[in-house]
């Protein structure tokens, strides 16, 4: 199919959805299909508003929407063309969605341990030559950084986003990528809580280490047991730190008022 040739419209609208849906189901089941692909040509908006049944104000405005957030590219003059998103711009508008919603950051971060244990195992097997480059070149980077917290943070984020990349699933790269704006936010903000831990730059260091070392071995089992390992020892190491810290201000309240 090419993309000088206009998709035509083989999608039921369905009577319950109103004008914004009936596009985006459109689009999403063409897609899902396989009718539709990237590059192809949707119909002129006039064609479209009546296969559809709705107004061509609705059709332009939910193709301005989808235009936004980089599923589709409006050519003046030329018509509608299918693009393959980039979910990392859709960053900012999963983070600004979830940031209002409470517990989202929590919520997020069960997500994201989800993603890295399937990613790991996945990168056992299909991680090439240049894959555990960059991930030795990450894992340096952290051990460079450590002293910083903020720098320090960003280098081990980035250690996990190229586990995430080693494992060559779209999928997975897709759905941590539209994520990743809040995941990093909240990975540099627990990070700075646990920089007072005693020897936790030790730690950070040798446990992304052996971590690597479990992918390098190709062993999957090994990598996704040290990962589980990772996430909980920082979760007891930022609620501890939390705690003591609390700990802190009520004896401190308690001091000042005596």
């Amino acid at each position: 199919m090419t993309m000088n040739k206009p998709i035509r419209i083989t999608h039921a609208a369905d009577a319950k959805e109103d004008g914004y849906d009936r596009v985006l189901s459109f689009l999403r089941d063409e897609l899902m299909s396989g009718r539709l692909k990237t590059g192809d040509r949707l119909l002129p908006e006039r064609d479209l508003a009546i296969a559809l049944g709705v107004s061509r104000p609705v059709i332009r405005e939910a193709l301005t929407a989808l235009s936004t957030l980089g599923a589709v590219e409006i050519r003046r003059g030329y018509g509608t063309v299918v693009r393959e998103p980039n979910f990392t711009a859709l960053a900012d508008y999963f983070s600004l969605v979830l940031a209002q919603q409470a517990g989202a950051v929590d919520d997020v971060m069960q997500a994201r341990i989800a993603i890295e244990r399937q990613a790991i195992r996945l990168a056992c097997t299909r991680a090439l030559a240049p894959d555990l480059g960059r991930l030795s070149q990450a894992l340096q980077a952290i051990k460079e950084t450590i002293d910083d917290p903020a720098q320090g943070g960003a280098a081990d984020f980035h250690f996990h986003s190229m586990i995430v990349e080693a494992a060559h699933s779209p999928a997975l790269s897709s759905v941590y990528a539209a994520v990743a704006k809040l995941l990093q936010e909240s990975h540099l903000a627990r990070r700075k809580v646990i920089a007072s831990v005693p020897e936790v730059d030790a730690y950070l260091i040798d446990h992304h280490e052996a971590v690597l070392q479990a992918i390098q071995r190709r062993n999957p089992a090994e990598a996704d047991a040290l990962l589980t390992e990772h996430f909980e020892i920082g979760a007891n190491l930022r609620a501890d730190t939390a705690a003591a810290a609390a700990q802190r201000r009520g004896t401190k309240r308690s001091t000042q008022r005596a």
